[in-house]
């Protein structure tokens, strides 16, 4: 058996570091604390939902916060005038709950993205002196928002979030959806790197489930000061960076699971609609433009393995190309299978890596042309 060139180990050096590499920045992360013991009163906790036609998921997440063990909590389901029933099914999910609110906001004004109106809405109608956002999407363990009250006390954070489990369940969801959090992973490093930016494009948050004090939150104009914006929690984490706050993400995977997407159509349009318009953000007014340009460039790098090996089984590259590319394949494989163990899902899905990294090429082409175009829950926005 040949071994392979020199040349071709350099070449795949970048596929087989970069991995291990983020593997390691991923360990500083902080994980939520168990819930305190209460000292005096605790903080009324008003736990915000937007939900626009979300008929599928209304019912796990009011039926998983009202089974919260905080003391002192109300929930706040706005209904974004959805044409699925989703009130209903809420205020029927909640059994007649006192702590449950559901209500229709006001039309949508002009510059206003939905969730952020919707968000804005609740805020104005709670009674809480925390406001924790939360997605219709997600399912919330007891213990989540003593555990979230104890962490941004702790941390003493003006805005605090929690990265859950991403719950995956069919094939194109297992192979596409860890691609962009590995890429969010890249930029910003593990979770406690956020507290300790300077800058306020090095925070980010999960709007999935984050929590501000409301005292904060009205200083600092909340979701109306990010309203045409389309990543309103990366954008909501910046304003608070911007004006001397404290930003934290804690990791919750036992606490808290999101479903985003359920179909490869669903994760295209999800993510094209946040990976130019929101992403942009995150880099200096100067190099957006650029930023649309070289969109596709990360999925290629993860794709360009495997078309080096079929390209020297062709016979159209050097061997020493395929040899390097052939080791890049297998270092992605293994890191990949390691990745799915940690998932607690088959390890067979790391061979399909690479379909994954095709379908983000497209997510990222498709983001590359519509640019700040957005069209989201029947909605169609003009992102700032």
């Amino acid at each position: 058996m040949e071994l392979p060139s020199w040349s071709a180990v350099a070449a795949a050096l970048p596929w087989v570091v970069t991995p291990a590499v983020s593997a390691w920045r991923l360990l500083d992360s902080t994980p939520l604390p168990p819930p305190g013991p209460l000292v005096g009163a605790p903080p009324r906790v008003s736990v915000i939902v937007p939900a626009r036609n979300e008929v599928r998921n209304i019912e796990r997440l009011v039926r998983s916060v009202l089974a919260t063990t905080w003391p002192d909590l109300e929930l706040i389901v706005v209904d974004d005038h959805s044409s699925d029933g989703t009130g209903a099914l809420a205020r029927t999910a909640g059994h007649g709950d006192p702590r449950l609110v559901v209500f229709e906001p006001p039309s949508l004004p002009e510059g206003w993205f939905g969730k952020q109106w919707a968000c804005w809405c609740g805020a104005q109608r709670a009674t809480g002196d925390r406001l924790l956002f939360a997605d219709a999407d997600t399912w919330h363990a007891p213990g989540l928002v003593a555990r979230m009250v104890r962490a941004q006390d702790d941390s003493a954070a003006d805005l605090l979030s929690v990265a859950g489990t991403q719950e995956l369940r069919t094939f194109w969801e297992r192979v596409v959806m860890p691609l962009p959090f590995l890429f969010l992973l890249l930029r910003f490093g593990g979770l406690n790197a956020c507290e300790r930016a300077t800058s306020p494009r090095g925070v980010i948050a999960n709007g999935q489930c984050l929590i501000m004090r409301r005292t904060t939150y009205q200083d600092l104009g909340g979701h109306e000061a990010v309203r045409d914006t389309v990543a309103e929690d990366l954008r909501l984490a910046q304003h608070v960076r911007a004006h001397g706050g404290v930003v934290a993400v804690r990791a919750g995977l036992d606490a808290q699971r999101t479903r985003m997407y359920r179909s490869l159509g669903a994760i295209v349009a999800g993510w094209s609609k946040n990976i130019y318009a929101g992403g942009k953000h995150m880099l200096p007014p100067a190099f957006r433009p650029l930023f649309r340009l070289t969109l596709p460039v990360g999925p290629l790098l993860l794709l360009a393995p495997a078309l080096l090996v079929v390209a020297a089984w062709i016979g159209s590259v050097p061997p020493w190309l395929g040899q390097a590319g052939a080791i890049a394949l297998a270092s992605q494989t293994v890191w990949a299978a390691v990745m799915y163990r940690w998932l607690q899902l088959p390890v067979w899905y790391a061979f399909a890596h690479p379909l994954g990294s095709a379908a983000m090429l497209w997510v990222t082409l498709v983001a590359a042309v519509r640019g700040d175009a957005v069209t989201w829950a029947g909605r169609t926005y003009a992102a700032r």
